[in-house]
This record gives structure tokens, sequence and C-alpha cells, in this order.
């Protein structure tokens, strides 16, 4: 049991204006003519579409996968044809254009085949249940789209010892929660029951704040229905932004998240209830995330909740509340403190999508800011700063554009709630200052990341050609060395040759010199045949043969005196 709640520094009391939008029941909004799938419906990579122009598809159906570890898929929120797959506006303060799948409506909200494990989660890994939660899209309801299956991955060396519902809501006008804690009190019990499985916590708090007192009332009723008995139902003051997540963590524990870190280092994990109610449908029933309760207040004749589809435009849903109370001037998408303006009410609502505020000049807090004063130094932005920041230094150095300056003042640790705007008597609009100074170092630090890459490719790129040089010098080098010592051993060759052949040459002249000395001294030596008168014809003729023989012998020898002399030559 919680002994004792923490009060963070700073804060506001505002007018809440939730009466009006809590009246009626929730209800299913009607399918439109035509759903706006935008790929980027969370923080992270854009998921990637995987279907064509033209195909049928099915409730449920995935349409667009995950592209990245930081990302989650987009499934059909119902039954029927790719229309297109192209660029159309994002609830986004810039009127930005982005990749979207349009999904023309058959009528027939037909679904896929579902395989849920109802009753036997605990028989699952918490990685199987991860991987399922990652596959079902399902993401950040509370405002920020983080993956919640990255958010249920602490690793393996962490503990989480507390697991923080927030079911604060702080902002006004916004219902979309408390209306969900009411009527879905069971689905978010047994959501947090997953939840608590997955990341192995030790206990459980749903912080709620005390002006819900029927949603209190119904998450105790529901927590009681279980045997865990580590699950609290907590009442915390209302104050804003008690429902940001440093600010509940601090209001549950006391333990400040540390400076450019996660609630996950101090043991605390802090999830939005319609997050967990949307988990339970994942695990227990199969269904993937798309839909969820949406507020449309302020000028509109019937304020309420939906549970809305996907992709639905804010203009549908203004006329199923009856239309505006007068011409609409502006829609704001979440509360009047955080959300952000657009002209355009066809924008489609997303996963982040809580709220729809419709500003026709008829409610006096909608109102715009009429002129804007200089600063009077009052002081009064830094006592209500929840972050313990100064924000008039923060605005001196945004508008200087003293960009290293602000930095030093830690601008990004402001999480933009809007208290300093809503107390400052000069009007002047604070917060949009620090985004510009946030846009604008983000912007200074990709440019300089874009240089440091081209600088790096151009010196990788020089480095390679010197390389190549060096490689072309060295391999020149090594051939010219080679042909030098060819060269070398050619000459010493020849040089050896030639003397050589110079040696030989007395030896084959006094060679040949002997072989005619012997030859002059046969033919000198030759003599007459003698007593040859007498002899008869026949034996003349056997003289003759004989003689002819011996002249033949002379001239083989000396033949063959002369081939060797010559193949001497040749080898020397």
């Amino acid at each position: 049991m919680i002994s004792k709640l923490f009060k963070f520094k700073g804060g506001v009391h505002i007018p809440q204006h939730k009466e009006s939008s809590t009246q009626l029941a929730v209800e299913p909004a009607s399918i439109p003519k035509r759903l706006i799938l935008p790929l980027t419906q969370h923080i992270g990579t854009p998921a990637a579409p995987i279907v064509e122009v033209g195909q049928k598809v099915l409730k449920g159906e995935k349409i667009a996968q995950a592209d990245g570890y930081v990302s989650a898929p987009v499934h059909a929120p119902t039954s029927g044809i790719i229309e297109d797959i192209g660029d159309y506006p994002l609830p986004h303060p810039s009127g930005m254009l982005a990749q979207c799948i349009v999904i023309k409506p058959d009528g027939e909200d037909r679904w896929i085949e579902l395989k849920g494990h109802s009753g036997d989660y605990k028989q699952l890994d918490p990685s199987e249940l991860r991987n399922i939660i990652r596959s079902s899209g399902i993401v950040g309801l509370g405002g920020a789209g983080f993956p919640t299956s990255i958010k249920h991955n602490p690793g393996p060396d962490r503990v989480i010892d507390t697991l923080i519902l927030n079911g604060a809501e702080c902002e006004p006008y916004i219902t979309c929660d408390d209306m969900l804690m009411r009527e879905k009190s069971r689905e978010i019990i047994c959501g947090l029951l997953i939840t608590k499985h997955a990341l192995q916590a030790k206990r459980c708090i749903i912080a709620i704040e005390n002006n819900k007192t029927l949603a209190i009332e119904s998450m105790q009723q529901a927590a009681k229905e279980f045997a865990d008995r580590n699950i609290e139902v907590v009442a915390i003051p209302t104050v804003y932004p008690a429902g940001s997540e440093k600010q509940i963590i601090y209001t549950i524990t006391g333990k400040e998240t540390p400076k450019n870190g996660l609630p996950l280092h101090i043991g605390v994990v802090c999830q939005n209830v319609g997050t967990t109610a949307a988990v339970y449908r994942a695990i227990h029933h199969g269904e993937p995330l798309i839909s969820r309760y949406v507020t449309i207040a302020g000028d509109v004749k019937q304020p309420r909740n939906l549970e809305v589809l996907f992709g639905t435009s804010a203009n549908d849903l203004i006329e199923q509340c009856g239309g505006s109370t007068a011409d609409i001037r502006r829609i704001i998408i979440g509360g009047p403190m955080m959300g952000f303006a657009m002209q355009q009410i066809t924008i489609p609502v997303i996963k982040t999508t809580n709220c729809i505020l419709i500003d026709a000049g008829q409610t006096k807090d909608l109102h715009t800011r009429q002129y804007t004063m200089p600063c009077i130094r009052c002081d009064s932005c830094a006592d209500v700063c929840p972050v313990n920041l100064l924000p008039q230094q923060l605005y001196w150095f945004s508008k200087a554009q003293e960009l290293d300056r602000i930095q030093e003042y830690n601008v990004f640790d402001c999480i933009e709630c809007g208290c300093c705007d809503y107390v400052c008597p000069s009007q002047i609009p604070l917060v949009q200052y620090y985004r510009f100074a946030k846009s604008e170092i983000w912007k200074r630090e990709r440019e300089t990341q874009k240089s440091d890459a081209a600088r790096d490719r151009h010196e990788f790129h020089q480095f390679r050609i010197d390389r190549e040089k060096a490689e072309k010098a060295e391999k020149l080098r090594q051939k010219k060395a080679a042909l030098k010592i060819k060269k070398q051993a050619t000459d010493q060759s020849n040089e050896i040759g030639n003397n050589d052949k110079k040696e030989a040459e007395p030896k084959n002249a006094a060679i040949v010199a002997a072989m005619e000395r012997v030859k002059a001294k046969k033919a000198q030596q030759k003599v007459e045949p003698k007593n040859t008168d007498d002899l008869t014809d026949h034996q003349k003729k056997l003289v003759t043969e004989i003689d002819q023989r011996r002249a033949e012998q002379r001239e083989t020898q000396v033949s063959n005196s002369n081939d060797n002399a010559k193949m001497d030559n040749k080898e020397l």
C-alpha cells in the first residue's frame, strides 16, 4: 500500500470542462466512405505498405509492416478495397504530407480469422507476448506513440519494481481515458496482468486524478475481482500536468527520472490505460489495434466520446456529433495545453489522436492570443515549470537564436506542457519559441551530420586515390627492378659466352690445322702400286676396288672430324 504521495514542483490548476463530454455512453462511430491511414502513426520509422491498389482486404488484416526496430505495423480498420497509396495531409502542426493507404469500405466489416490466447497468457514467454503486441501494432495511446513492445523489453539485467498505469488524463476537455476506465475497467485490469507478466513487475499502481470518482470506483471494483493483491488504485491530486510521465512517476514513487534516462533505469514502467486495454484485446482475442476512444468537444452541438476507426476524418466525427455551433475557425488535435491547431478538418484520426477540439469562436478558453506584450520579468513562468527550468532565459536565448546557450539551460528537458504559456501575463507563446529552438538545433545537428559524412566520404575518396597511386607506383618499381635484374643476367650470360667463344677459337684453329697437316701428309705418303704389270684383269680390278674403299674411308674420317669440331664450337 502507498502510504505517501509526493508533490512535484510547479503545475497549475486549470478549469477542466470535462462534464459535457461524459454525459453520453461511448458508441462506435459509423464507418466512413473512405479511410485514410497514414503510415506514420508512431514514433520511429514509418511502416512499409504490403498491399497494392485494387486489392481487397479484410478487417484486421495487416496492410503495412514495421520497417525497423522502432516501428509498428498498420492494419485495416474494416474490410474493403485499397483505393490509393499516396501522399495525404497528416495530423501534424506543419500540415505535412506523407504516404497513406486509402481504403474504400465495402460495408461488410468482415474480420480476418483471429487467434487469441484467452486464459493461457501465463504459459507464454515474455518475448512471445512482446512479439504478439508488436505484430498487433500497439503503441502508446497517451500521445507519444512509442511502440509498446519496446517498452515491455527492459533487458535481462533490468528489474522492474513498479508498473504504473496512467489514468490521470490531466488535460482539460479530454475524457476518453475516463470513459474507458468507467466502461472497460475489467479489460484494463486483464491487460495490466498481462503487462505485469511481460515485465515481471513486482507491484502495479493505477494512478487516477481524484476528480474522476466514477472511474476510480469502477477500477477499484474490477481489481477486487482478481486474486492478485499487488494491484492498487491510487487517487492523485488534480493538478496539471500530473499525467506527464516523469511527474506521475515522482508523485507515486518519489523517484526522479535521470536526465537523458528512462523510467526503467529507476525500475519503473509507465503505461497508458488505453494502451493496456489494447494489449488485453491483442492477447486474449488476437485483435490488432484498429480503433480507439476519441473525445469530440469544444464548439460542437453534442460533445461526447466515440470509438473511432483509424483513418476516419475529423469532419465525419463532427457531423456525427451534430455539427459545430458556428463556423469552424480551426480544430485542435489534443487538449488546449499541449495540442496543436489544424486548419484542415479532413485530417484522419490516428493511433495518437485522443481528442478533437472544435474552435468556432464560442468557447473563451479556446480563443487565440490577440496580442503579445514584452516580458515584464515577473518570474511566474519559473514558478509553475514542473521540470524546474528557467523559461524566461530559454525565451531570450531562443528569440536571439543563441542555440548553444539555450542547450546549457536544458531546453530539451522541457516537456512542452504549456504551464508557462498559461500563466504569462504578456501572452508570450513561450512553448512555440522552445519548439522553434529545438527544431533549429535538430536541423543544425542534421546538417552537421551531413557535412561530417560528406567530409568522411571526401577523405576516404582521397585516401583511395592516394592508395591506388601508391599501388601503381610500387608495381611499376617492381617491374623496373625485375627488368633490370633480367638485363643484368642477360648481359652477364652474353659476356660469359663471348669469353668462352674467344677461348674456343684458338683450339678450333689448332684442330683444323692439325687435320690439314694429316691430310697433306697422307697425300704425300700416297704411293703408286708396284708389280702390277703382270696382273690379270681380274686382279687389277680387285686392286682398284681396294684403293677406292681406302679413299672413301679417308674422306669419311675427315668429314667426321670436321663435324665434331663444328659441334664443339656451337656448344662454346
